[in-house]
Order: structure tokens, then C-alpha cells, then sequence
């Protein structure tokens, strides 16, 4: 789930209703690190791990957002393999990378070996891409070639913008080259992470063997359902 109100409270919500991941979101907020941060303990506290999505690549604020907790980062409007590359380089110590080391709360100061954190963080895959422009996706197969890229996400109404179709990401076209992206997520052996849109899209990703998905944001669910529940009261 995509987390457009900043609270952790509502992270743990997120939590305790069943979702695997929560994607804090940086690329439309302002919030704070501090909110992050609060955010991240909250997640952890009820189990549901923290993700953190980016508006650029910027190398000492992945470090500190993977040094405060944060597992995955997500790169909003990816582009080209080389603003990957810069990622997985400031996600990974040497000689995977070029991340500095901090002995703090993600070492649980100092429980921990500082070699034996160094050997766990590089084997993960903390970065994640989103494809939302007809660049990402012409670039998708230089991208899928990196080691460290842990998924491809998709990003269909921004897509369809960029493609010139306006705010329809149901668009054929546009569904059309989703298609493309998960073909070679496939053939690259990248999961491939779907924004299923309506019911028939879900069945369709999961007949495609698809098992990964964002189910939206929090802001435009939250709304939808108050007003809902308005409209059921003002009925009777």
C-alpha cells in the first residue's frame, strides 16, 4: 500500500489488516525524516516492513533511510540504468557498493557484528524501479540487467501522461505495454510488482503468474470509503 497520509498509526493499520509492505511516500509530501522515522519503529513494531519511495536518486538520503530501518527503496520515475546503478551503489557496501557504515539502530548498536550486518544488507535487493514514461520503458532492459534490483514496479497513469494519452491509465496502449514490462521482467527473472486496477486486471496478472501487487494509496481508500459510508447514512 501506498502511504499518502504520514502517520504511523495508520501504518500499523496497514499492518494489522494484512498488507506485506507499506510504501512511504516522498515523491508527492513534504514530511519530515523525523515522521520517517516514527513511521518506521511503528512498522516494525507491527510487522509489516517499511519502504520508502523517492522523487530522485539522492546517495546519502538512501543511506540514512536504510540505516534508520527502511528496507526498500523505491525510485519514482526511473529512466535511465545509470540513475539505478547510482542507487544500488549508495544501497550496498564495498565492494558491492559505496555505502558508508554507521554502527546504530539498524546493528542494534552494536548487538550485531558490524561484518556480519555487512555480508546481510549485501545480499539484499533493496531497490526497486518505477517504470512511468515511455524512457523507463525503452531503458527497462539495460535496468533489468543490474544486479541489486530487487523489482519492477509499474506506474500506469504517469505512463499514460507521458505517453501523451492523458489521465487513462485503462488505456490499451497503455495496457498493452504494461504487458511488455512484465514479459521482461519475466524473461530476466525480476518480479514484476502490478497496479491492478479493476477486478479484471487482477484476474488477468494473476493468470499471468504475477504475485506481487500495490493495492493503491491509503489517501484516495480512506476517502472513497468515508464518503461511502456518508452516502449509506444520508440513504436511510
Amino acid at each position: 500500500m501506498l502511504n499518502s497520509l504520514p502517520s504511523p498509526m495508520l501504518c500499523e493499520m496497514l499492518a494489522f489488516a494484512g498488507y506485506d509492505f507499506v510504501i512511504l511516500d516522498l515523491e508527492h509530501l513534504l514530511r519530515s525524516e523525523e515522521d520517517i522515522m516514527h513511521c518506521v519503529r511503528a512498522c516494525e513494531a507491527a510487522g509489516i516492513s517499511p519502504w520508502l519511495r523517492m522523487a530522485q536518486v539522492d546517495e546519502k538520503l538512501i543511506g540514512r533511510a536504510l540505516d534508520a530501518g527502511i528496507e526498500t527503496i523505491v525510485l519514482s520515475r526511473t529512466e535511465s540504468a545509470v540513475q539505478v546503478q547510482r542507487a544500488i551503489e549508495a544501497a550496498f557496501f564495498p565492494p558491492l557498493g559505496k555505502r558508508g557504515m554507521t554502527g546504530g539502530r539498524i546493528t542494534g548498536f552494536g548487538r550485531l557484528p558490524l561484518p556480519e550486518y555487512i555480508d546481510l544488507a549485501n545480499r539484499q535487493t533493496p531497490i526497486i524501479p518505477m517504470i512511468e514514461s515511455r524512457a523507463g520503458v525503452d531503458a527497462l532492459g539495460d535496468i533489468l540487467q543490474l544486479d541489486g534490483v530487487g523489482m519492477i514496479m509499474e506506474g500506469a497513469l504517469d505512463l499514460a501522461l507521458d505517453l501523451g494519452l492523458g489521465p487513462d491509465p485503462l488505456n490499451p496502449r497503455v495496457w498493452q505495454t504494461l504487458q511488455g514490462m512484465a514479459d521482461a521482467c519475466l524473461g530476466a527473472g525480476v518480479a514484476f510488482c502490478a497496479n491492478p486496477r479493476t477486478v479484471e486486471q487482477n484476474a488477468l496478472w494473476r493468470a499471468r503468474g504475477v504475485r506481487s501487487f500495490l493495492a493503491g494509496e491509503d489517501r484516495g481508500l480512506l476517502h472513497n470509503a468515508l464518503k461511502a459510508r456518508l452516502h449509506s447514512l444520508q440513504q436511510q
